[in-house]
């Protein structure tokens, strides 16, 4: 009897390692696919960005205004969410709480 308790209880540990293993191969995979597509997705932004400013800048006959008025509104739109941050700390906040409870 004891031994049929050692071999379960080996047994059980070596299947929970595996499982284990299996998450997190899992998981590090779903997490190199969500980077990929976090650099190229902030690649393909910084690109955009750059084009509308200087699209922006050859209707203004000077591209450096083009780029400036893409700064600004970055600027404001940082400014803006600093004016919020608690706010917007709340709502997140929120969001998961209901989501955990749901």
């Amino acid at each position: 009897m004891l031994d049929i308790l050692k071999d379960y209880t080996s047994k059980r540990i070596e299947l929970l390692k595996m499982e284990a293993t299996e998450k997190s191969s899992v998981s590090a995979g779903v997490l190199a696919i969500i980077v990929m597509i976090a650099v190229f997705g902030i690649f393909f932004l910084i690109l955009l960005n750059v084009g509308l400013g200087f699209l922006i800048g050859s209707y203004l006959g000077n591209y450096a205004y083009g780029l400036l008025i893409m700064a600004g509104f970055y600027l404001l739109m940082v400014i803006i969410v600093l004016l919020s941050r608690k706010a917007i700390k709340n709502f997140v906040a929120n969001k998961i709480i209901k989501s955990l409870n749901t």
